[in-house]
C-alpha cells in the first residue's frame, strides 16, 4: 500500500472510532452534553478612586434560567501571587440572553491583575447539583490583554 493510502485509511479509522465509541466523541457532539455557560472577562477599567471596575459578559444559551448565580473568584497579581479573593453575584442569568455584569474592586489597581481564576461556583440555580453542573458547563474567555480567565 502506498503512503497516501495508509494515511487515508488511518483517517477513516479515526473518524469511525469517534462516531462509534461514545466515550471518544467530543462533548459538543454528545446528545446528553449540557449547553455551555459562557463567562467572559470583557474589560478592566481603572476608576478615579483607585478601584478597578470589572466588566463580565455572560451567556446562558440553553436549558433553564439560573438564579442565583454566585462566583468565587481569585485574582492573581502579575507576579503570580494571590492578590485577592472575592464572591460576586452575577445572576440571574435568563435563558438565551447575553447579560453584562459590572462590579468594582476598591483598593485594587487594574494594572496589577495578571489572572482571574474561577475558583468555584457558590450558587447556581439554588441546588448543589446545579452548582456542580454550572462548573462543568462554564466556558471561560478573556478579552483583556495579558489577563487570563481560567478555571
Amino acid at each position: 500500500m502506498s503512503l497516501p493510502s495508509v494515511r487515508r485509511l488511518c483517517g477513516f479509522a479515526a473518524l469511525a472510532a469517534l462516531l462509534v465509541l461514545p466515550g471518544l466523541r467530543p462533548a459538543a457532539a454528545r446528545p446528553d452534553a449540557a449547553p455551555p455557560l459562557r463567562l467572559e472577562l470583557n474589560r478592566l477599567e481603572a476608576r478615579d478612586n483607585g478601584a478597578c471596575r470589572i466588566w463580565m459578559v455572560l451567556n446562558n444559551s440553553e436549558g433553564e434560567a439560573l438564579d442565583p448565580v454566585r462566583l468565587d473568584l481569585v485574582l492573581f497579581g502579575r507576579d503570580g501571587v494571590v492578590a485577592r479573593r472575592l464572591a460576586v453575584d452575577v445572576g440571574p442569568l435568563p435563558v438565551g440572553r447575553t447579560v453584562v455584569r459590572i462590579f468594582d474592586l476598591a483598593g485594587q489597581a487594574c494594572d496589577g491583575i495578571g489572572q482571574v481564576l474561577l475558583n468555584d461556583v457558590l450558587a447556581c440555580g439554588g441546588a448543589e447539583a446545579g452548582r456542580n453542573a454550572c462548573i462543568d458547563r462554564a466556558v471561560l474567555a478573556s478579552r483583556v490583554d495579558g489577563v487570563a480567565f481560567q478555571k
